[in-house]
């Protein structure tokens, strides 16, 4: 497709333990990522996402498959599919001694551009991060969410239409959260005719709901992707939200219904996840047998799903 940007055909990637055990990171992964679209990437800890970001940045070398970024195959044009990418790494590394200016500067410089490219780029940059009021500052000195911001300011400075963010929210505050979603979406609107996409890893289920498409990893491979609205009505109707106590009780007797296929925890609720769509006749049997196993019910009712109720379905389903 002519305005595919991120174009992955059967990437795999193996690593071996000391004990040599084979272990496939990433098997078989296909991914498309169009030009305007942001992409969340999410899975537990060990599904391969940051590992497949390193295989599209070409960090790590791929034992199969192809990867082509913005019509540049990265086997056989690595630079010139490099000089698209701005990449931001789950554990970005900023000098600490340098101050924010003297940071962009340096990985500037190391992209190759000169000073009457970086210059100018930086000072936007800086204003769109809200940072130019901290250029003088030493990176070492800034908060958290800022450090992060200042990734995100050195993997634009060389005007990449493709973005790899690998978990840059994890660890910040929920207001850095909220300002970090806030600059990537004005930083695909602002520019649709410009070909920019963005693909992002995230462990938080709130921040994939914002992507235009979601790709669900489990050991290594994409089992399932959509948009948020396709992948919650893969559940319709199956989900209840019951209220009652003591909740462990409650629990254990909505477990034991035939029709439950899964109970968790969401606070002081419980999500059950049904077998099939049939959530008045499981309703009805629950409001006999927890009051007949001496809990009290409060409250129980079918809800739309949510983004957690998939990535659990999907994580056991594939355990």
């Amino acid at each position: 497709m002519e305005n595919t940007l991120i174009q992955a055909s059967g990437l795999h990637k193996t690593f071996y333990t000391s004990k040599g055990a084979v272990i496939h990171a990433v098997n078989g992964l296909n991914l498309q990522v169009r030009a305007g679209e942001i992409y969340g990437l999410v899975g537990a800890d060990g599904a391969g996402k940051t590992t497949t970001l390193r295989l599209l940045v070409g960090a790590l070398k791929l034992n199969a498959g192809q990867v082509t970024i913005a019509g540049y195959p990265i086997d056989r044009q690595v630079e010139q599919a490099r000089a698209q990418v701005g990449y931001l790494s789950q554990r970005f590394s900023l000098y600490n001694d340098l101050t924010v200016m003297e940071n962009i500067r340096f990985f500037a410089e190391v992209r190759g551009l000169r000073r009457d490219e970086w210059l100018p780029r930086c000072q936007e940059i800086l204003e769109f991060v809200n940072l130019s009021s901290f250029r003088d500052r030493l990176a070492g000195q800034l908060s958290g969410g800022m450090k992060q911001k200042l990734g995100l300011a050195i993997a634009l400075v060389s005007r990449p239409r493709v973005l790899l963010l690998d978990e840059p929210t994890t660890g910040v505050d929920p207001v850095t959260r909220q300002d970090f979603w806030q600059l990537i979406i004005q930083l695909v609107g602002a520019q649709p005719n410009a070909g920019v996409c963005v693909l992002i890893s995230t462990p938080y289920m709130d921040e994939a709901v914002r992507c235009n498409r979601i790709g669900f990893m489990h050991h290594g491979q994409l089992i399932l992707e959509g948009s948020a609205g396709e992948l919650r009505a893969t559940l319709n109707d199956r989900i209840l939200e019951l209220r009652g106590e003591p909740q462990f009780l409650v629990r254990r007797l909505a477990a034991a219904d035939p029709g439950v296929e899964d109970v968790h925890s969401f606070g002081d609720r419980l999500h059950l996840r049904l077998k099939e769509p049939q959530p008045q006749a499981v309703m009805d049997r629950l409001r006999i047998s927890i009051p007949q196993g001496g809990a009290r019910l409060i409250d129980a009712r079918a809800i739309p799903p949510v983004l957690e109720d998939v990535f659990i379905n999907l994580s056991q389903r594939e355990a």
